[in-house]
């Protein structure tokens, strides 16, 4: 008798717990035939600008009033719009692919659109200075999986909205901070998703398994399944064949850009198939260092100072979906409803180091209208300019609005 008071005492604990999170934080996405969370459920606001993700649990973080209502999305599944979220679970239907309307547009949509955000760590050094550069961005890419579709898209990263965070340091250790810099020096820009690629044959038809594959001077790709997970790592200096992983980049090398380092990590998730592609990625890291960048960097080093450059960089796929033609054309002059001005962190990128940290205070703490009012105008731009509608005044004045665009 006491044992059964026990566990009934448990059980109403727990469930006190479970609703008391609900109502005190947040809710969890769930799909309604397995009861099993989904993480990096995909939320929008009532104008369609992403405003959150599910963690890893599924769990849902509350949000102001003023975004309702709310579509949940994600990939399988049908959209879910709310109006409020006072339920403690969210229950997503899965989307039936035997439905007549679906096969129809699985025909037409032959674009794949994936939305991406990118955290790097870029430097550039000569012998006497040094350029950091800490940048998060949010991307897309346009991907045709049909050879006969005449749009072609994009595969290299194109740039919806970016922050940038710059430290300055020469010979002497002085140094300065700043949100932009002149010299376009970070490879992140050039690295687009790797094509589609086939598994190794150990790895087929395996449903865990590791594979490692030699190049010609050294061990170049390694492959671990486990279920319908799969990483690879790829060194791609290791052998010639080795390029197919960041075409993008095949332009530096055959300007003679001195690669020292070329390594990518890819993760990819629900692979069912005998092949990874770019709808399968989660998430890529990478690492290059290299001599030269291919092209001057507006003066930054002296004549015929070599300057190195590296680029440390994690990409993580928020969202991807199917596109016609014409709606990703809509996507390329970027007439659509999405709000593409704000950076969506994902659930599973790590908290950022502390000297990282410390550099995005010290740039967001700059008084850049202060700064600005403190200069003392250029005397040498007051000069009088030959104007018949003008008095000496009026012409100096006319001037001066033009060249300092007030």
């Amino acid at each position: 008798m006491r044992v059964r008071r026990c566990i009934i005492a448990m059980i109403a604990f727990f469930l006190a717990i479970l609703t008391m999170e609900g109502k005190n934080g947040y809710v969890v996405v769930v799909d309604s035939e397995t009861g099993f969370p989904l993480p990096n459920a995909s939320v929008y606001d009532r104008h369609g600008k992403p405003v959150g993700m599910s963690d890893r649990a599924g769990r849902l973080e509350s949000l102001p009033q003023k975004s309702f209502p709310i579509t949940i999305r994600y990939l399988g599944f049908q959209d879910m719009k709310l109006k409020t979220l006072d339920a403690d679970t969210v229950f997503m239907q899965e989307e039936s692919a035997v439905l007549p309307e679906v096969v129809i547009e699985s025909t037409r949509r032959k674009l794949l659109h994936i939305l991406a955000y990118i955290r790097e760590y870029s430097t550039l050094t000569t012998y006497t200075d040094t350029v950091f550069l800490f940048r998060e961005k949010m991307v897309d890419y346009m991907l045709p999986t049909d050879d006969k579709v005449k749009f072609r898209g994009w595969s290299n990263p194109r740039t919806l909205t970016a922050k940038s965070y710059v430290r300055f340091t020469d010979v002497n250790g002085l140094d300065s901070v700043s949100d932009a810099t002149s010299n376009h020096f970070s490879w992140s820009d050039w690295v687009g998703l790797p094509p589609a690629m086939p598994l190794p044959d150990k790895l087929n038809n395996a449903e865990n398994g590791r594979e490692t594959i030699f190049g010609r001077y050294s061990q170049t790709e390694t492959w671990e399944k486990a279920g319908d997970k799969v990483a690879v790592k790829v060194d791609v200096l290791a052998d010639a064949t080795s390029r197919r992983w960041v075409p993008q980049l095949a332009g530096f090398a055959r300007n003679k850009v001195d690669f020292e380092t070329l390594k990518l990590s890819c993760f990819y998730e629900d692979v069912v198939s005998d092949k990874i592609t770019p709808v399968d990625i989660e998430k890529i890291a990478y690492r290059i260092e290299s001599q030269g960048r291919g092209r001057d960097m507006f003066r930054f080093n002296k004549k015929d100072e070599p300057f190195f450059v590296s680029t440390d960089a994690e990409v993580y796929v928020i969202d991807h979906e199917y596109l016609t033609e014409k709606m990703a054309r809509k996507w390329e002059a970027k007439k659509t409803e999405a709000d593409l001005t704000e950076i969506l962190l994902p659930p599973t990128a790590p908290e950022l180091p502390s000297d990282i940290q410390y550099l995005v205070s010290r740039v967001e703490g700059i008084d850049k209208y202060g700064i600005r009012l403190g200069i003392k105008p250029d005397q040498k731009l007051i000069r009088t300019v030959k104007n018949p509608k003008y008095g000496p005044v009026g012409r100096t004045f006319h001037f001066l609005k033009k060249r300092l665009g007030i």
